[in-house]
């Protein structure tokens, strides 16, 4: 199929940051809720501009059908593999956010399971006309195949580590919150049946959010200017998800997530 023509298209989204999902979103991170006029948590945007589709129109792994924004690809399952933010002002809890999104390349690759699509997206967000965050996810279809979840590279040492329990509830609750309906985080029967998992599947987003508040809690008095992160292998609830990371050097640390099967996630973060 031919996908040059989707590059270019946009989308333009608006929705406010309302202080009830947001509590919503804290209580399931076991957080307290900011307040309106607060700034919003980093990465808790996630939580907004979410697909609006009717049940009897998901695909049968829960995703919505894609053809209008993100380009159609068939029977390919599709998950976000990774991102790169900018972060340049607080959202604030209670205003009205603008999301312009961009598809801004699309490219076909060979992996060790088949073709494999790769379409990177930049998002802008505006609050009060001005950009307060600019981000990259990177979104990858595949062929559909049995998941291969393999060993990983171990943990690295740490400066910090924070210790999390990723329980099947824990998934469910970020999925309702995030709207998130991929059936790989909270059908167990359909993740280990049809995708061939081992049980079921930890959110990147989610990974990635536990990750940056672990180094909050670390560097409390720094200003997080950047984050990158990707998934480098599957990580499955009832294992203890494991977060860290070490200041590399002034205003850049190494982050990552795992279990007790190694690294799943990693990241870099820049800061001032």
């Amino acid at each position: 199929m031919e996908y040059s023509e989707w590059i270019g298209k946009t989308q333009e989204r608006a929705e406010v940051i309302t202080s009830k999902h947001v509590a919503k979103l804290a209580v399931t991170l076991n957080e307290q809720a900011p307040a309106d006029g607060s700034p919003l948590p980093l990465l808790w945007h996630w939580a907004y501009f979410q697909d609006l589709a009717f049940t009897e129109s998901l695909r049968s792994d829960g995703h919505p059908v894609t053809g209008d924004f993100l380009p159609a690809a068939g029977d390919r399952t599709r998950m976000w593999a990774g991102g790169r933010l900018s972060f340049i002002k607080p959202l604030l809890v209670g205003g009205l956010v603008h999301r312009r999104s961009t598809i801004e390349d699309i490219k076909e690759k060979q992996g060790r399971t088949g073709s494999l699509l790769f379409v990177k997206v930049r998002h802008e967000y505006l609050q009060d006309e001005d950009t307060a965050l600019i981000e990259e996810q990177d979104i990858v279809y595949r062929v559909a195949t049995q998941a291969i979840v393999a060993e990983g590279d171990p943990l690295p040492d740490a400066e910090w580590t924070e210790e999390i329990d990723a329980s099947p509830t824990l998934l469910f609750r970020y999925s309702a919150v995030t709207f998130n309906t991929h059936r790989i985080h909270y059908d167990w029967r359909y993740v280990t049946e049809v995708e061939g998992y081992p049980g079921l599947v930890v959110h990147g987003p989610l990974t990635a959010t536990l990750v940056m508040r672990a180094f909050s809690k670390f560097a409390p008095e720094v200003t997080v200017r950047t984050f990158a992160f990707k998934g480098v292998r599957p990580l499955i609830a009832g294992d203890a998800l494991i977060v860290g990371g070490r200041v590399e050097e002034e205003g850049r640390a190494a982050v990552w997530a795992g279990n007790k099967g190694g690294i799943g996630q990693l990241g870099e973060i820049g800061f001032a």
